[in-house]
């Protein structure tokens, strides 16, 4: 990737930055949110920013809109899967976040987690659906309590927790209509944390939580009875134990500049890797900025270090 204009976390980006934001996968309305706080923040940080509402013709777009980097506010398909990377690459536009194929691999929930299985880091047992699964068998062999995702999706879309094998089945028809790739894995009863990344570093970890059946959709965006506990109330080598576990997941896919690791904690304790996002929500109700607060960053710097971050990587 080609390097940025200039570098430097601590002033304005010098140069003309393009945010890219909307898209067209199932996440478009949160992406909207997310390129719009980005683009104020820049803004108000002294960046000559504007904004692209990205659409199917997004080669045309890009090529009509001179930028010496793009900030990627994309989530989901076509933004946080690698395709709109490689166009950026093609057209020789610096980036933030992820490359191409770090950026596949996480957004392949499959092949993160068997990645993950493969060198050694705990993620919870899953199993791969079908129309033709024995959905009773793999529930059984799951523990009886398990969460069906759809392998390419965000933001909780077509998620479903399931308890029996009808719940099973109508669940996998559920997420079989945002992806073609559906997975099932053993739910961990515990905490919810998530860790942000920024620059190589794990910035405080969240604990998350919400009376929902698990941390879903509503529980994300709309509800305002979940709980957000920064500090997370682990002990310091707890703390420090899952911050290492989701560095190494980060760096296992190859992601770089900027992201965020969700992880379970079970009853006794143990941290098991649920999923790295390469293009965190940047919204009221996200965690990416509520980390960054807590670590002592306004928003306008989170934005502009994402940027410095992603340019020293590169």
């Amino acid at each position: 990737m080609n390097k940025a204009t200039t570098v430097n976390e601590t002033q304005p980006f010098a140069g003309r930055v393009g945010v890219l934001f909307g898209g067209t996968s199932a996440e478009r309305e949160i992406s909207l949110q997310t390129g719009k706080a980005v683009l104020d923040a820049l803004q108000q940080g002294g960046v000559d920013a504007f904004g692209i509402d990205i659409g199917r013709d997004a080669v045309k777009q890009l090529q009509d809109s001179p930028m010496d980097l793009a900030f990627i506010a994309l989530h989901g398909p076509g933004g946080e899967d690698g395709r709109i990377q490689a166009v950026l690459e093609y057209l020789g536009i610096p980036y933030t976040g992820s490359e191409v194929a770090a950026s596949a691999l996480a957004m392949d929930k499959l092949r993160s987690k068997q990645l993950w299985a493969g060198i050694g880091l705990s993620t919870p047992e899953f199993a791969l659906l079908s129309d033709d699964s024995d959905w009773d068998q793999i529930l059984k062999t799951l523990g009886g309590d398990a969460i069906v995702k759809p392998a390419h999706e965000g933001s909780s879309i077509g998620m479903a927790r399931v308890q029996s094998g009808k719940e099973l089945a109508d669940a996998y028809a559920l997420a079989a209509r945002y992806d073609g790739s559906v997975l099932v894995e053993r739910l961990i009863v515990g905490s919810e944390y998530t860790v942000a990344i920024l620059g190589g570093e794990a910035l405080p970890p969240i604990r998350l939580e919400t009376e929902h059946r698990f941390y879903d959709y509503d529980a994300k965006y709309l509800a305002d009875d979940t709980r957000y506990l920064c500090p997370c109330g682990l002990e310091e080598e707890r703390e420090q134990a899952l911050k290492s576990l989701a560095l190494n997941a980060f760096d296992s896919l190859g992601c770089r500049g900027w992201g965020r690791v969700d992880v379970m904690a079970d009853q006794h304790g143990h941290f098991y890797l649920l999923e790295v996002n390469t293009v965190p929500g940047m919204t009221s109700h996200s965690l990416v900025p509520m980390a960054a607060r807590a670590a002592g960053m306004d928003f306008v710097t989170l934005v502009q270090r994402i940027i410095g971050a992603s340019c020293r990587e590169s």
